[in-house]
């Protein structure tokens, strides 16, 4: 239950007064918190708030990818309207998505824009979990964590800019300011986690869940993150990233269990409903969305691959795939272009305020059509210069921007050059017939022991991960007859 205090909102609505009185008069507005019933500043509408989400989870929708499960994401959407419903928010315009990532976690974006990664969906075990995960991002939406973020970030100045991924010595070409992507990194105070919380326990009990199994996902986070690097490279934070660890929140769960004494036995837990709906999803990195193999980048679906200088740091993001020196001053960037074909896209470049192209010429380039030149650019750290790249490949034109501050550009320039003429076709066969390791379930036909259990039905991830995925404590844990069982068949990347 949440009590108003009265002493408490006169004080919200002389800071909303005086905040309105001074120089933001012209921008800011007051509104009363549909949580707490406090008034507070924003200067996010609820109507810009839900057109603001809405164009951002366009662009994660995009750019990430959706599970290609229809089944899969109706069910998601089924259980979070049934919570969102009977929030204090009911009317905007919820909507729920599994997105294809590895990196356990899950996000809320203003409006009521709310995304499960598979890689946590491929961690619970019950509808009661995946409804306290998807009640707690309820919880932000309702409270409007976002709108009070990006009013503070706004009031500071300093917005939703960002500079170079690794460094902020460089300013990124085409930077993600303006992407929905950056909203998942936004970082949410204590106070309001735990207020999430809070709110996604009762939105939970509600609906008559099991809410007791809220600790059980936390639990399993943190064994998992703290143990695994699955996800690594994807770009997207981790659970750990984004969220208090935690023993803390396991704890307070079980005060709110205690508070509810008998009322919160024999509530629902729909197990074995939640895990037929894992059965064959993909499990870990994808490697058809690319991968590393040391410094080189090969990516399937696309057919093609490119190496990295040696030594720099790499990520394949979900808009691109980056890399970064070891002393952080010097950045290369492999992305698709908008602009087609590659000539075309180079011309746009040049014509960039603040940027002039010298030396453009059209090369082929291991059989693939390109157009290269070198670059300066004026930025706000002071003017780099670089390497720019663009080819046409497989009706795709793609983009390669190598760069680093001027000074350092003689010493960089011959690593750059043949890391970015370095891109060409992918013909391997067994790399381009690489799959993802997928999520199966198997029912237990007597009691074992997991470790048994994976000795007659094995897995392509060890005994550890295994039991970390089915919420066991080790290998020696029993499993009933009858009891479904989760184990991970394929390959996946290879060399993971």
């Amino acid at each position: 239950m949440i009590v108003r205090s009265p002493r408490g909102v006169d004080a919200s609505r002389a800071l909303c007064a005086l905040a309105v009185a001074g120089a933001l008069s012209a921008l800011a507005a007051c509104a009363t918190n549909p949580v707490t019933g406090k008034r507070e500043l924003v200067l996010i509408s609820e109507q810009q708030e839900i057109a603001m989400g809405q164009q951002s989870a366009a662009e994660v929708e995009q750019s990430i990818g959706l599970v290609p499960d229809s089944a899969l994401q109706n069910y998601v959407q089924r259980v979070g309207i049934g919570l969102a419903r009977a929030s204090q928010r009911p009317n905007l315009p919820w909507q729920f998505r599994v997105v294809k990532d590895a990196t356990p976690n899950a996000f809320a974006l203003p409006g009521g824009y709310i995304f499960v990664t598979r890689g946590l969906m491929g961690l619970m075990t019950s509808e009661a979990e995946l409804a306290t995960v998807l009640g707690h991002e309820i919880g932000h939406v309702t409270a409007r964590h976002q709108v009070r973020s990006l009013t503070r970030a706004e009031l500071a100045q300093a917005g939703l800019a960002v500079g170079s991924m690794l460094s902020q010595t460089i300013a990124r070409y085409g930077q993600l300011a303006s992407s929905g992507l950056q909203l998942l990194f936004l970082k949410y105070s204590r106070g309001d986690e735990a207020q999430a919380d809070e709110l996604g326990f009762g939105y939970a009990y509600r609906a008559r869940y099991d809410v007791g199994e809220m600790g059980d996902v936390f639990a399993t986070l943190d064994r998992y993150v703290g143990k695994q690097t699955a996800g690594k490279g994807s770009g997207l934070p981790s659970w750990l990233e984004t969220h208090p660890s935690g023993p803390d929140r396991v704890a307070a769960v079980n005060r709110r269990l205690a508070a509810l004494g008998d009322s919160a036995r024999g509530l629902v837990v729909r197990r074995n409903e939640y895990l037929h709906r894992l059965d064959n999803l993909a499990y870990g990195d994808d490697p058809r969305d690319g991968f590393f193999q040391g410094s080189r980048f090969v990516h399937p679906d696309l057919r093609f691959q490119i190496s990295f200088p040696q030594g720099w740091k790499t990520q394949n993001q979900p808009e691109s795939v980056v890399g970064a020196s070891p002393n952080q001053d010097a950045v290369m960037e492999l992305t698709l272009d908008t602009i087609a074909p590659a000539a075309q896209a180079m011309r746009a470049l040049a014509s960039g305020q603040g940027i002039q192209v010298a030396d453009a010429a059209n090369q082929t380039l291991n059989g693939v059509p390109a157009v290269t030149g070198v670059f300066q650019a004026q930025t706000q750290q002071g003017v780099v210069t670089g390497i720019a790249e663009f080819l046409d490949y497989g009706g795709h034109t793609y983009r390669i921007l190598a760069y680093t501050p001027s000074q350092a550009f003689t010493s960089y320039r011959p690593s750059m050059e043949q890391a970015a003429r370095s891109f060409a076709p992918l013909t391997d066969p067994a790399l381009l017939a690489v799959q993802p390791r997928r999520i199966r379930l198997v029912s237990a036909d007597r009691r074992m022991t997991l470790a048994d259990f994976n000795t007659r039905f094995p897995s392509t991830i060890g005994l550890d991960e295994l039991a970390i995925i089915n919420q066991l404590p080790d290998g020696s844990a029993f499993v009933s007859a009858g009891t479904l069982v989760k184990r991970v068949l394929g390959t996946g990347v290879p060399g993971t």
